[in-house]
């Protein structure tokens, strides 16, 4: 019997790619605005701080109920639309580490948002994609820190942890994308009729 061949091309592979995988980025995103709500809820002092931080989240809920909803009703967005969704998200985190009241810039903890939508985003999209997607996010950061002058580029500690967090958001990119592109070619084996790599994902399965 010959072996079973790939029939998709690159196109329809990518196109897959961003139909089972936008689930992982709405997920994401739902965790970025839990995580935040939970700590507005947890740090305001008032109701003034409250007002002025909850509109961030509410925002990126409002995108991800509309996102979420196509989703679950069948008619997933197209992979442009999904890609200006994930763009909004980098823009309202870089909006928080620089609005926040009273923690700005470099001094600002919710930094740490970038991480998980950089690696949804990169398990989802092609190497090129996810590269150029994780250095817009670096170059946001930095242009927060440095429009909030809270990097004195001195060679000091700030630097120091402006550097580590940079490189910290590279890595969630390439590390996500190499798992993207590890299972990908996984696929391909399986669709070409690569025995053990057939093995291997029903080994995977059984377990």
């Amino acid at each position: 019997m010959p072996a079973a061949r790939e029939v998709r091309t690159a196109a329809q592979a990518n196109q897959e790619d961003v139909f089972y995988g936008q689930t992982v980025i709405m997920w994401a995103r739902w965790s970025v605005i839990v995580t935040g709500i939970v700590l507005v809820l947890w740090t305001s002092t008032n109701v003034s701080l409250l007002t002025q931080t909850m509109p961030f989240f509410l925002v990126l809920m409002a995108v991800n109920f509309f996102l979420h909803g196509r989703y679950v009703m069948g008619s997933p967005l197209n992979r442009v639309v999904v890609i200006v969704a994930s763009v909004i998200d980098l823009v309202l985190i870089t909006a928080i580490v620089v609005l926040w009241p009273g923690s700005h810039g470099l001094h600002n903890q919710f930094y740490v948002l970038y991480f998980p939508v950089v690696f949804a985003f990169a398990l989802v999209f092609t190497r090129r994609i996810e590269a150029a997607y994780t250095v817009l996010a670096i170059l946001l950061y930095l242009g927060a820190c440095l429009f909030t002058g809270t990097v004195p580029f001195d060679l000091g500690s700030d630097d120091k942890v402006l550097v580590m967090r940079v490189i910290v958001i590279a890595a969630m990119g390439f590390l996500g994308n190499y798992y993207f592109r590890i299972q990908r070619d996984r696929l391909v084996q399986a669709s070409r009729g690569d025995r053990s790599t057939l093995s291997e994902i029903r080994g995977g399965l059984a377990h």
